[in-house]
């Protein structure tokens, strides 16, 4: 299941999405969901402010978008603008550390982070269904988020070597992987590059939480350990991205960008 703990229908949605716009509680990585004590945010009003803050619209084909010139495509812009200026530091610091073995790394999520899935949310009233989301990752149409390809290109170009961590699972590796290319990531995405959740034969490094038999990694404990895996194999996380706290959580990066995802959350 992609979502731990995915909206179960647009009352759902908006509750949890409230959260998001609106926290009225600390959030942090174990406690990740402000909880309402009061009454939640009307859910026609919040579907509206979430539409208005993608730009939701639809092409020809009925297929929902965001503007490019959308708040939400704005705050992209600020985040990565932010992630250039420090990529370019830790490029400027890079032979420094590539003479103690270590070569600078980013570290991206793919969902919302790097493809956009505004589409399905929009489509499916922001409701999870697993088979329905395992067939559009197949797909690999969805668009890249805002400025992603870009910021990858530019990391390249500065000698940052480039991986991408997501929780789709083992068997939606070759629709993620088609879909990253097809969305302009211009970088390797081989299994080395792709790290994807395969609890059928979970790799060694995560048998703290996870053997063939069980798989018991939380998110954070996942994503960190595959983070410290990488950082084992000769590199220096100088930045990890995502769209959900736990993305991020659990260390193993000089630094953290959370990308903005009012639709739904993940522990």
């Amino acid at each position: 299941m992609r979502k731990s703990l995915r909206v179960a229908g647009i009352a759902t949605a908006c509750a949890v999405a409230g959260a998001a716009l609106y926290g009225t509680g600390a959030a942090t990585a174990d406690n990740a969901a402000a909880r309402h004590t009061a009454e939640p945010h009307n859910i026609g009003l919040l579907v509206g402010e979430i539409d208005d803050y993608y730009g939701a619209h639809q092409d020809a084909g009925g297929v929902w978008r965001s503007s490019p010139d959308s708040p939400y495509a704005k705050d992209l812009a600020r985040i990565q603008a932010k992630a250039k200026k420090d990529i370019r530091k830790a490029a400027a610091h890079g032979a420094k550390s590539a003479r103690h073995g270590k070569k600078p790394a980013i570290v991206l999520d793919v969902d919302d982070t790097s493809l956009l899935s505004f589409d399905y949310e929009k489509s499916t009233n922001y409701t999870y269904n697993g088979a329905t989301w395992d067939a559009y990752v197949k797909e690999a149409k969805r668009p890249a988020v805002f400025g992603m390809p870009e910021l990858v290109s530019y990391a390249k170009g500065k000698g940052i070597e480039v991986f991408f961590l997501t929780g789709l699972s083992e068997a939606q590796r070759e629709g993620a992987v088609t879909n990253l290319a097809r969305a302009g990531y211009d970088t390797q995405l081989d299994t080395k590059h792709v790290f994807t959740k395969n609890k059928t034969a979970p790799p060694a490094y995560l048998g703290h939480c996870a053997t063939p038999a069980k798989w018991e990694c939380t998110t954070v404990q996942f994503k960190e350990g595959t983070r410290k895996h990488i950082e084992s194999t000769g590199y220096n996380i100088v930045g990890s991205f995502g769209d959900q706290v736990s993305d991020l959580a659990g260390g193993y990066a000089d630094k953290t960008y959370k990308l903005p995802n009012p639709t739904y959350f993940v522990e």
